[in-house]
Parts: structure tokens; sequence; C-alpha cells
């Protein structure tokens, strides 16, 4: 199984390289695209209906209106996690308000504004649960965390 990432334009492109140095770090496949929900639906609902034979997790990288993660919620029942972009337009917000907003009984699990770790964690998080590797993966870099955190120290040097 595989992430499939889906930005809603090219501009989205460093989050998204993000996302994809953390699934190869975890040593989890993906596939990343860049179709607008807006200007380019028919494609978008292609792809995820093919997608969705051979992935497991769904990320949207998009910001503004940010109806990405949406859109694709309502085409899969695969899980879909939403990272809103921070853009000149109020910081990022309106892209958060969009995705984290949805109607009941289609949701998208957000991360916060450019959370393009976190969102690629979260889509391991979701495959471990049926892949022993991924839960050692997880628990070694959980142990790693832990350890930088009691080996940092801090010297006043005021």
């Amino acid at each position: 199984m595989r992430v499939s990432i889906i930005m809603g334009s090219i501009s989205d492109r460093e989050i998204a390289d993000k996302v994809v140095a953390k699934l190869i770090e975890f040593g989890v496949s993906y596939d990343a695209k860049v179709i607008s929900a807006h200007r380019a639906h028919q494609e978008l609902m292609d792809y995820v209906k093919e997608a969705e034979k051979e992935s497991a997790v769904f990320i949207s990288i998009a910001g503004k209106a940010a109806h990405l993660g949406g859109v694709i919620a309502a085409l899969t029942t695969r899980p879909v996690i939403g990272i809103p972009v921070k853009s000149s337009t109020l910081d990022g917000l309106d892209a958060l308000l969009s995705t984290v907003q949805m109607p009941s009984g289609v949701p998208v699990a957000t991360v916060a504004i450019n959370g393009a770790e976190n969102a690629a964690i979260l889509a391991v998080e979701m495959m471990a649960i049926s892949d022993e590797g991924l839960r050692e993966k997880l628990n070694n870099f959980r142990t790693e965390m832990e350890e930088k955190i009691k080996n940092t120290e801090y010297k006043y040097e005021g």
C-alpha cells in the first residue's frame, strides 16, 4: 500500500517535498500529483478512483479555499489528511477553516497549517494499524525523539 499526495497547485511543492521526505524515512511508497479540485475536477475524480486501488491514505495539500481534501473525501472511503497551506491571504487561516470544517459523514483529518511532517506521520500511523514493520519504525522514531529531548541541555549564555 502507498500514500497518494495531491497538491492543488505546483506552488504546494515545498510542502509535498517535506511529506515525501518523511514517508521515505519510514520506507512508505507514495505517488504525488498536482490536480486542482476546481480547475480539473474530472481528472481528480478519475485519479482518486484509480489510486484508491493501491493507496491506503490520501494527503491533500491546498491553500486559500482549500476544498481539495473535502472533494477527495467525497470520492473515496480511504482516510484523507488535509494540509492547509499558508498563503498571502489570511496567513493560511482560510485554508485551515476550509479543510477542517467538513460536513458530518465526510471527514478530513486536518493537521496544522503547513504541517507536512505530521501529515506524513499520521498517514504512517494509519497504515501501521495493520503493518507490524511500520509500528516498529514508529516506536523507534518516538524513542529517538525522546532521547534527543533527554540529551538536550540548556546553558545560560547571557
